[in-house]
C-alpha cells in the first residue's frame, strides 16, 4: 500500500500552516511534505513533527524570491552565490526535521542556453555532495510549462538522461503524475521505465489538480502499479482539494 504524505502547502489550508500538522495527523496521515518551510524556524517545524508523530517526506530548497516570480535558482548562472547559500539553509532545516530528501527547483531558463545547462549540472553536483554528506537524497522534478511557463526542467526524458549522465548516487527523479500526464502522457510506461531512479512520487487529478480519482486518469490503477513495481517511497498528495480537505479524503481511505 502506498505511504501517503499530505502536502501542507495545498491541503488543510483551512488552518494556519503550523496547525496543519495536527490536522493531517487527525485525518490519518503519518507523513507530510510542503513546498517551503522557511517562514518558520526549523525548531518550530521539528516540534510539530515530533508532537504529532509525523515523518517529513520532502521539501524544496529556497527558490529565490517566489513572490517576484523566481521558481528556483539551480539553472541560473548569475545566481550561483545565492544558490550555494540556499543549500546551507535547506540542510539546516533538513537536519532539524530529519527529512530524507530535498527537491531542487531548476528555475526559469531555456534548456537551449548552454550557460544554463552547465549551471544546472554544477548546481546538482554541489547540492548532491552537500546532501550526501548528511545521508540525504536530492530529487529533481520535471514541471509542466502550462502551470509554470519557462521552467527549465520540463521533460522527463531529459531528467532521466541527466541523472544517468551525472552518475550521482543520491540524485533521484521526482515523478509527479500530474505533471507527467500534461507533459507526455503514458504515465504507466513512464513509471515502469523510470522506476529504478524514482526517489519520490506525487499525485493529483488531471486537469484540475483536485483529489485523485476526479480527473481523466485511473489514479487507483496508477497507485496499484506503484505497489506492483515495488515502490517503497512516499506518495505526496500535492493536490488542491475541491472543497474542505477532510471531506475529499475518501479516495485515500480506500487504500487503508
Amino acid at each position: 500500500m502506498p505511504k501517503f504524505a499530505a502536502n501542507l502547502t495545498m491541503m488543510f489550508t483551512e488552518h494556519d500552516f503550523l496547525d496543519r500538522f495536527a490536522a493531517a495527523k487527525k485525518a490519518g496521515f503519518d507523513a507530510v511534505e510542503y513546498l517551503f518551510p522557511y517562514d518558520h524556524p526549523p525548531e518550530a517545524i521539528a516540534e510539530r513533527l515530533h508532537e504529532h508523530g509525523l515523518t517529513q517526506a520532502l521539501f524544496n530548497l529556497p527558490p529565490g524570491n517566489w513572490e517576484a516570480g523566481d521558481r528556483g535558482l539551480a539553472a541560473l548562472p548569475e545566481r550561483g552565490e545565492e544558490f550555494r547559500a540556499s543549500i546551507d539553509t535547506a540542510l539546516r532545516y533538513a537536519e532539524a526535521t530529519g527529512v530524507g530528501r530535498v527537491h531542487v527547483m531548476s528555475g526559469l531558463a531555456s534548456r537551449q542556453d548552454t550557460a544554463a545547462r552547465q549551471a544546472y549540472r554544477d548546481s546538482l553536483r554541489r547540492v548532491c555532495d552537500a546532501a550526501g554528506a548528511q545521508g540525504r537524497d536530492v530529487v529533481i522534478e520535471p514541471i509542466n510549462t502550462r502551470d509554470m511557463p519557462g521552467y527549465f526542467l520540463d521533460d522527463f526524458s531529459f531528467a532521466a538522461d541527466l541523472i544517468a549522465e551525472l552518475g550521482l548516487p543520491n540524485l533521484k527523479l521526482q515523478f509527479d503524475i500530474y505533471h507527467r500526464q500534461i507533459l507526455h502522457g503514458d504515465v504507466l510506461m513512464g513509471l515502469r521505465e523510470m522506476a529504478p531512479i524514482i526517489g519520490h512520487v506525487q499525485i493529483a487529478a488531471v486537469p484540475d489538480r483536485h483529489e485523485p480519482g476526479t480527473g481523466e486518469l485511473d489514479d487507483t490503477r496508477i497507485l496499484h502499479e506503484l505497489d506492483a513495481l515495488g515502490y517503497e517511497g512516499f506518495v505526496g498528495c500535492e493536490y488542491r482539494p475541491a472543497g474542505r480537505t477532510e471531506d475529499g479524503l475518501g479516495w485515500m481511505r480506500a487504500f487503508a
